[in-house]
């Protein structure tokens, strides 16, 4: 009991000495209270000092200015097409999925007047005007309209479909210009602005950034020497807004809007428009000749991916395939250049991927030579290539054969590359406009797993073998057998084939590795 008190005694003591030392430090302010933060709290009324929001001002500012600056130089244009009998065996432009040009096109079937509207720029003190060719194609009326109210007759000076650039002149005085800026000083990030006429809303701007550059969109221009090289931005554009200008933070107009990729055909965060620097080179030509002049090569083209790299003796994936020829005696061909090619430079310049190359060449003239660097299998070549010009395309005529009677020919299945082919049916051979003698190797099936997945399809036709040489033509499944006998696992193998599922049989280069 006396323990037990004891220790009460003691606990006692104890808190009463703590107690004590907080009073004694509390008087010699030893221990000040505070907030868990430091500072007071602001108050609800306190507002931004001038030097925090000064930067956001600057940039507002900056949108004011080019809006107020551009906006009087950019017309809405509507253009009519006449009441005609609709045209037999026209069908509409094909367009990749979830791809939508900003403008309306006419309906061939419809025998009233039909009219759309779309957006452009004036760009001299003369009155001429740029555009998108989809907004004024086929239009027999074009009329563009100022912010003012003033109304003008369009005539059409040119149109080029491969770049969609489209030249209207009209007549007046004391016109409003835009300034023409370099879109290749863009960089990935830069604010931009787009002005035009959307959905019926009329002069509206927006901003975004630089979203990518040489952008190349696939199905949305007609398929030959169509170049494709937009600037990417989330601006936000929509049907209307074709034509219009896409605009730096300098005021200076660096593209012409032309499409969305859009679900819904309104905008989704994905605008593109054509280069004005491209745009002004085909301007000029349509303004002097009427028409553009196009330097070409000569050959189609496509992207490098890993396999080609490799194939070709690169150390990195860069560079344009060459698939074969435009036409027969085209410039390239005549220069040395053959299916296979891997093109890594031109006229001195790096070549990174298709959009490049296009640019490149369209910078000169038809008949001037270039320097042409590639790559053929490990092998750097050189040559020179005389650039041609660009000739109306003539119209394809296939013909159509039955399928010859009797049991199908056997499909032979090859596990190095993972497919299974037969012999070409006679059909195919006159869709594609060979004879038998040149044969070929129609692909039936191609297995998920093998090398050839994503590459080679059904209803391709294997014609040639390209590497390793020497080049033998593949006119027979025992042609195919004989070549796969010789390659081990690891190996490389180039094949020419025709893609018999576009109908004439467009030529296409395929490297594969061989399981």
């Amino acid at each position: 009991m006396a323990r037990s008190f004891a220790r009460a005694r003691y606990g006692m003591a104890v808190v009463t000495a703590f107690l004590c030392g907080l009073i004694f430090a509390s008087a010699l302010d030893l221990t000040p209270f505070g907030h868990a933060q430091q500072g007071q709290p602001p108050r609800q009324d306190q507002r931004p000092v001038q030097q925090e929001v000064r930067p956001l001002l600057e940039v507002s500012n900056a949108f004011v200015a080019i809006a107020q600056d551009v906006t009087p130089a950019v017309v809405s244009i509507q253009s009519v097409r006449e009441q005609r009998t609709a045209r037999r065996g026209t069908q509409p432009r094909a367009q990749p999925p979830g791809l939508e040009d900003l403008f309306r096109q006419f309906e061939e079937d419809q025998n009233t007047p039909r009219e759309g509207s779309g957006s452009g720029f004036v760009v001299s003190n003369d009155g001429y005007i740029l555009t998108n060719h989809h907004v004024v194609a086929d239009a027999d009326r074009v009329t563009v309209r100022f912010v003012d109210d003033r109304i003008f007759q369009a005539n059409v000076v040119g149109s080029d479909p491969t770049t969609d650039i489209a030249v209207l002149k009209i007549e007046g005085r004391d016109l409003p210009l835009v300034r023409l800026g370099d879109d290749t000083q863009m960089r990935i990030g830069d604010w931009v602005l787009a002005i035009g006429n959307p959905l019926g809303l009329d002069f509206t701007v927006t901003a975004g950034i630089v979203s990518a550059k040489g952008r190349s969109i696939r199905g949305l221009l007609p398929p030959r020497y169509a170049i494709t090289d937009y600037i990417q931005t989330d601006a936000a554009i929509n049907p209307g807004n074709s034509g219009g200008p896409l605009v730096n933070i300098r005021g200076e107009v660096i593209g012409i809007n032309s499409a969305i990729a859009s679900q819904t055909g309104f905008n989704a965060g994905y605008g593109f428009a054509i280069p004005v620097t491209l745009a002004k080179q085909v301007m000029d030509e349509l303004i002097e000749y009427g028409r553009v002049r196009p330097p070409i090569l000569g050959v189609s083209i496509d992207e490098v991916d890993a396999v080609d790299a490799r194939a070709a003796g690169l150390e990195e994936v860069r560079g344009v395939k060459v698939h074969g020829y435009g036409t027969a005696g085209s410039p390239a061909e005549r220069a040395g250049i053959v299916a296979g090619d891997i093109i890594i430079s031109a006229a001195g310049r790096s070549v990174d991927r298709v959009s490049t190359l296009q640019r490149i060449v369209r910078g000169h003239k038809p008949g001037e030579t270039v320097p042409i660097e590639v790559m053929r299998f490990g092998k750097k070549m050189t040559f020179q290539v005389r650039l041609g010009e660009l000739e109306p395309e003539p119209a394809v005529a296939t013909t159509r054969g039955r399928t010859p009677a009797g049991v199908a020919p056997e499909p032979v299945r090859y596990e190095k590359l993972g497919l299974t082919a037969e012999a070409l049916p006679t059909q195919l051979l006159q869709q594609v406009q060979r004879t038998a003698e040149q044969g070929g190797v129609l692909v039936t099936n191609v297995s998920a797993t093998g090398p050839a997945y994503g590459r080679l399809q059904a209803r391709d036709i294997i014609v040639e073998v390209v590497n390793p040489g020497p080049r033998r033509p593949i006119r027979t499944v025992a042609d195919l057998e004989r070549v796969m006998s010789s390659l081990k696992s690891g190996d490389y193998v180039t094949l020419m084939i025709l893609r018999a599922a576009v109908g004439y049989g467009e030529s296409a280069v395929v490297n594969l590795q061989v399981d």
